[in-house]
């Protein structure tokens, strides 16, 4: 018998993508729970989109020359499309003669269903006989397909009582090299039709961001219809082939926000994009991230970004080669970028720039100034950034960032790379796109270095928020009491209080029990031939080192009260707020 050929090494994930796993999911979902529970509050509602997008989407709407699109994008041609449909009526065109009595379609023949039966006359050995066609169209000859299809007309036969059965495999004249008509083998035959039976090939993208999905799934829903605003958020993974680092993957994953709609909904309104930045100060403010910043400004209409653009275009020509090498290329192909870049060595030659702020017209002006007004309202502490801009082509006016403390501070735990999130407004992407207007405004928080931000500023308790133990370790004492044992997990789990438990085996030396339960859960429960007949079990609560006899009665309640980890799933949240005002 031939042997397994061994691998050549150890199959790990693809660099620039991790694993995540438990406890530190935990702090995932505590994340995102609490982000859906303020989403929630706002009137949000989730939206899910597909990972993978038609290329086009992400080049019109993210912009061609974007470091996102020139360079970081995963995409791929997909095949071309099989159009079975095109072919089989090609065929019955051609084949529609005299001879032809009729057809029958996805006839059952055996296991398999076959796409066509057909009859029609024919001559055998000089006379004229019925002769009964089980014909497949298929984009090529494969040697499964002809082994089918033999089988199939055998069953045919033998269950049709009749004689002349050929089976016959219709395929595109372009992908096979055999003449139209040939036998393929013994009552098998394949035919080759002259015609385009494929569909073009589409240009597929893992997605880079997720606001231009978001947009594609308004035009496509007609959600602009309904006349109202639309407040979406979403969770999920994005794709960029960027150079990781910390805090910075290939998949990496987004929270983001987009409220968008007619301008009837109220979507171009200052007081959106103030509503959207008051929501994110409550959702760090409740997650628990201490020193944020929200710096704010303003890139204007399209029209005051493009003729800003060209100023600062005409601005850098002399100068650009004193830029980095990355900035050198911006300076030509986005100018924009280059105000957003970190390159110390560039800063001063930044600093010096024209600001768009003096390009902007009045009707952007005070759109800027009732944002930050309605922010003033709010008790929403804000900078006001002239070099904040984002490089994606679709924004306009509002463009924001929040920061937390960088460079030597490590409280940030993201380097020197400080930003947490960004957004901005987009009210021209969805006529971008080709659909209706629809002001709208978003933001993405890039949640892994959200995670790293968390750990790092709160790391004695982050590593308790993740360890999340279990209330309690079910240990049975021999293997026959490993039924009773899960008899009674399923009703500690399943009771009133819902306790999070795990089971051990009978086979485990008590001992092994004990080192196993003290690493993962707040208490043990012994369940012995004592235990079970007296209904009192024994309990060891590792935090105290108390072990006290507990009526079954009396178990669940008991457990919950000894758990160094309380039951309430929002515990996290008040372990957080208590540590940051003992601070």
């Amino acid at each position: 018998m031939p042997t397994q050929p061994k691998p050549s090494g150890t199959l790990k994930a693809v660099r620039g993508t991790r694993d995540l796993l438990p406890p530190e999911t935990a702090l995932w979902n505590r994340v995102e729970s609490t982000a859906r529970s303020v989403f929630a509050r706002y009137g949000f509602g989730e939206i899910r989109t597909p990972i993978f997008e038609d290329t086009s989407l992400f080049a019109r709407g993210v912009g061609e020359e974007t470091d996102i699109v020139s360079k970081e994008m995963y995409t791929w041609d997909d095949r071309d499309r099989f159009d079975e449909r095109r072919l089989r009526v090609r065929w019955l065109e051609m084949y529609t003669r005299d001879e032809y009595i009729g057809s029958r379609s996805n006839v059952k023949a055996g296991s398999a269903e076959i796409d066509l039966v057909a009859e029609r006359r024919g001559v055998v050995e000089g006379q004229e006989v019925l002769i009964t066609e089980l014909v497949e169209f298929k984009p090529e000859v494969r040697q499964f397909d002809v082994d089918r299809l033999t089988s199939a007309v055998n069953h045919f036969k033998e269950t049709s009582g009749k004689e002349h059965v050929l089976g016959k495999l219709v395929v595109p004249e372009k992908r096979n090299t055999a003449s139209s008509v040939k036998e393929l083998q013994h009552g098998i035959f394949i035919e080759q039709l002259t015609g385009e039976f494929f569909l073009q090939s589409q240009r597929i993208t893992l997605r880079p961001e997720n606001t231009a999905g978001v947009v594609r799934a308004y035009i496509e829903h007609n959600l602009g219809d309904t006349g109202q605003l639309q407040k979406l958020f979403y969770i999920g993974p994005q794709f960029r082939r960027e150079r990781p680092q910390r805090g910075r993957y290939r998949q990496f994953w987004q929270i983001g926000v987009e409220v968008l709609g007619p301008v009837s909904s109220g979507s171009e309104s200052p007081l959106r994009d103030a509503e959207v930045l008051e929501m994110l100060a409550t959702l760090l403010d409740e997650l628990g991230i201490q020193g944020w910043k929200l710096e704010l400004n303003s890139v204007g209409s399209a029209e005051d970004r493009k003729r800003y653009v060209e100023v600062l275009r005409q601005a850098l020509a002399p100068i650009k080669h004193q830029f980095c090498l990355d900035n050198q290329r911006r300076a030509q192909t986005n100018p924009l970028r280059v105000l957003d870049s970190k390159d110390p060595d560039d800063q001063a030659l930044i600093d010096g720039l024209p600001k768009i702020a003096d390009y902007l017209d009045e009707s952007s002006r005070n759109h800027f100034a009732q944002v930050c007004a309605a922010l003033d309202a709010s008790g929403v502490v804000y900078t006001i950034n002239p070099r904040l801009v984002r490089g994606l082509d679709y924004y306009t006016r509002t463009t924001f960032e929040f920061t937390v403390p960088s460079s030597g501070d490590p409280a940030s735990g993201l380097g020197t790379q400080n930003a947490l999130l960004g957004g901005g407004r987009y009210d021209g992407l969805s006529e971008m796109l080709g659909g209706p207007r629809a002001p709208g405004i978003g933001f993405a928080i890039g949640e892994d270095r959200l995670i790293l931000t968390l750990q790092a500023q709160f790391n004695a308790v982050s590593a308790k928020y993740v360890s999340y133990l279990m209330h309690a370790y079910i240990a049975p004492i021999g293997a026959h009491n490993n039924a009773a044992a899960l008899a009674l997990a399923r009703e500690l789990r399943n009771g009133a209080n819902g306790l999070r438990v795990e089971v051990g085996d009978g086979s485990f030396r008590l001992k092994k029990s004990f080192e196993m339960a003290s690493k993962i859960a707040s208490n043990i429960v012994i369940v012995g031939d004592d235990e079970l007949s007296s209904n009192n079990f024994t309990v060891k609560t590792f935090l105290t080192g108390n072990q006290t006899k507990i009526d079954k009665s009396e178990l669940a309640a008991f457990i919950l009260s000894q758990s160094s980890v309380p039951n309430d799933p929002e515990w996290a949240q008040d372990f957080f707020k208590s540590d940051r005002e003992s601070t």
